[in-house]
């Protein structure tokens, strides 16, 4: 008897120890949570709800609930091509900052289960993530447009209707890889009380990663933002939203150099990064009724190489649409991509090749306001997706030294596009600046062309060679363009 009860208060104590351990506390090294998420890295965002069937990306909350009535909906597609896609887990959007609920709450009427199609959206993914071997994530908004406690001067009771609704999702529904937080801008960061939201969720679901939008800030205390393009020193930045398992800044992309480490107190957490991306090129995360172009395969391609690349990981967003089925050339899309990539479940995921121009020191023929310290040549080598070189004119030349004792056989060009909004206020549109171009090496003391197009070079051009070159300088000469150009990274790589 003596021996069962020791072996009882072992396992507790044990148990107990395990929970513990999925807590983020101060490392220089990812905890058994984040070696998980790193290890999936790759994950299909799915956005559906009642903005869908309004053609907007947000709403106030006052949308009645009869507007949602998608009339094919198919939850097993959605899982069935993140699957042949090769996607390790989906992310679902199960409330908006509308506050209509994916699931059927008991917490609200503003849900599925009050509108015309009750389907629970949330067990119908969950259970399709089983069946197709996929790991089960969740987005949640924080901000709450619709619920009438969100506004009440009492913030605890909306604070017990936010964990009422997590519980919901967490204990009904069965494992949760991810709970993804947004729309904490709406209050002060202290006011959600992110602590015991934090270890709720862990204490439900303990192997569950937690993230909050816009977790880093440039100083403790403070609201001003860091940009995921400057987080390249360690101990630099601080939490927003602590505690945290990993960092978002929704939609930006990390640095090349992206570091891991932040500041809390005074003490150091480790946090990989997760990055967000649309399948569509108008930056849509709903599906609008009219139809709207994919994404380019090769940018689709080198971003996936980007925001997997530092033990960070990417979700990509495809969202059904108002029928509730994904559509046909977004699904061809992504499941394209991973064939393209060789994605196979159990096997790490695919690498670019070597950088040789990462960190370059590039000049150019010209510099837009002769702004060095804002439009340099060298942003466009420095690894970081928000900034860029800008030319003065509409013709322009950069050249980019290399290691002229390794070879090169693939260029990759992220140009600065011109932006139109659209009409829902978050969607847009791009305009490519550069109509013609050349790709030139020196060669004996003079420039040889190599590549040579009058074509708009579009948002990622990617140019791949038979052989590999080697030679000690690249350049980019802009022959036409409707505007000065301008791009953000000049990539010169040696993929096998």
């Amino acid at each position: 008897m003596k021996h069962n009860f020791l072996v009882l208060l072992l396992f507790f104590v044990l148990s107990a120890s395990m929970l513990k351990a999925q807590e983020i506390v101060s490392a220089d090294c990812p905890n058994q949570t984040q070696l998980e998420m790193q290890k999936r890295g790759y994950g299909m965002f799915i956005h559906f709800g009642i903005n869908t069937f309004v053609d907007k990306e947000w709403s106030d909350g006052t949308i009645p609930v009869d507007k949602y009535c998608p009339d094919s909906l198919d939850c097993d597609q959605w899982v069935r091509v993140a699957r042949d896609a090769g996607f390790r887990y989906v992310l679902l959007v199960t409330k908006h900052h509308d506050g209509f609920c994916l699931w059927n709450s008991r917490y609200t009427t503003y849900d599925v289960a009050s509108s015309p199609v009750k389907t629970d959206i949330v067990k119908a993914v969950s259970d399709a993530c089983k069946k197709y071997g996929l790991q089960f994530a969740i987005y949640y908004s924080l901000w709450d447009r619709h619920e009438p406690v969100y506004k009440k001067a009492d913030f605890d009771e909306y604070i017990k209707y936010m964990s009422n609704q997590l519980t919901e999702l967490l204990t009904n529904y069965g494992s949760v890889c991810e709970v993804w937080l947004d729309g904490g801008w709406d209050k002060k960061p202290e006011e959600w009380r992110l602590p015991e939201i934090y270890s709720m969720i862990k204490r439900l679901q303990p192997h569950c990663a937690v993230g909050v939008n816009h977790t880093i800030v440039l100083k403790e205390g403070e609201r001003d933002f860091a940009l995921p393009d400057s987080m390249i020193v360690d101990n630099k930045y601080a939490f927003q939203y602590f505690p945290s398992d990993f960092r978002l800044w929704d939609p930006k992309i990390a640095h090349k150099q992206d570091k891991k480490q932040y500041l809390h107190n005074g003490q150091s957490f480790y946090l990989p990064f997760e990055h967000t991306l649309c399948i569509s090129n108008a930056w849509n995360w709903f599906q609008k009724k009219e139809l709207t172009p994919v994404r380019d395969l090769d940018e689709l391609e080198e971003l996936f190489y980007w925001c997997t690349d530092n033990d960070n990981t990417l979700v990509v967003n495809v969202p059904a649409d108002q029928t509730g089925r994904i559509r046909e050339h977004e699904a061809n899309t992504v499941i394209a991509l991973g064939k393209r990539l060789g994605l196979r479940k159990g096997m790490p995921l695919p690498k670019n090749g070597s950088f040789l121009s990462l960190q370059s020191p590039a000049f150019a023929s010209s510099v837009y306001e002769n702004n060095e310290s804002l439009y340099g040549a060298k942003y466009a080598t420095d690894g970081g997706m928000q900034t860029r070189w800008a030319a003065a004119d509409t013709t322009a030349i950069l050249t980019v030294p290399i290691d002229n004792s390794k070879p090169f056989n693939k260029i990759v060009i992220f140009e600065c596009c011109d932006i139109k909004n659209g009409d829902d206020g978050f969607s847009n549109y791009r305009t490519n600046r550069i109509q013609s171009y050349r790709i030139e090496i020196e060669k004996n003391g003079q420039w040889e062309t190599i590549y040579i197009s009058d074509e708009p070079m579009r948002d990622c051009k990617v140019i791949r060679f038979p052989y590999p070159y080697q030679t000690s300088h690249v350049r980019l000469n802009v022959t036409k363009a409707l505007a000065p150009p301008s791009v953000y990274e000049f990539n010169v790589i040696y993929k096998e």
